[in-house]
């Protein structure tokens, strides 16, 4: 994602857990909490400092399978807070900001389970939902500000780490990281103005 959004001559900002690093040497690196309202309210004030705002990604998030039956509240306190209070944050930070600057773009990463299946997982489900409804509400709250605001939805992503737990079978029909980075690429440049509200499938034939 940040290779992809720095080929469009945009600068960027990548933003990791505390105590780590994502290896991006070629642009400024942050760390905060997202799902803490405290720790993102310094990252944004970190972000002013290095310039204007004009776009967020929200690309954070966990996984956890379970039945709604089988899973414990932490499990699913858990997955609202790794998947919808991080995005919940960060999109309070960013549209007060994009409002101000009267333009911008934001896009959600939600995932094909907030709309089709998921049976399984139910908190992650529920939670990813939860990302969908965001999108679409401040797509009509910021309207009037120019700033759009879209989701993308991927279903298996065809990465290491999934490899290894699914097996090259289960991954055969997966999608490549760099085509989701494409999509989120687009929907954050000027070409894209028409669209807002919208959860854009990227899950190919997965």
């Amino acid at each position: 994602m940040v290779t992809e959004l720095t080929a469009t001559g945009r600068q960027v900002v990548a933003v990791g857990r505390p105590g780590g690093s994502g290896g991006f040497d070629s642009v400024p690196e942050l760390t905060a909490d997202l799902a803490d309202e405290g720790s993102v309210s310094e990252l944004f004030a970190e972000v002013d400092r290095l310039g204007e705002l004009e776009a967020l990604v929200n690309v954070a998030g966990s996984f956890g399978a379970g039945r709604i039956t089988d899973e414990p509240s932490s499990v699913y306190r858990g997955m609202l807070q790794s998947n919808l209070d991080v995005v919940w944050w960060s999109c309070r930070a960013a549209a007060a900001r994009l409002s101000r600057r009267g333009g911008g773009a934001v896009v959600n990463v939600s995932s094909r389970a907030a709309l089709r299946d998921g049976a399984g997982a139910a908190a992650y489900t529920v939670a990813k939902a939860g990302v969908v409804r965001l999108t679409e509400v401040l797509a009509a709250d910021l309207a009037s500000h120019r700033v759009r605001v879209n989701a993308v939805l991927p279903g298996v992503i065809d990465t290491p780490s999934n490899r290894r737990w699914m097996g090259t079978a289960g991954t055969d029909l997966a999608v490549p990281p760099l085509a989701i980075a494409k999509v989120i690429a687009f929907l954050l440049s000027e070409d894209s103005w028409p669209v807002s509200g919208a959860a854009v499938p990227v899950y190919g034939w997965s």
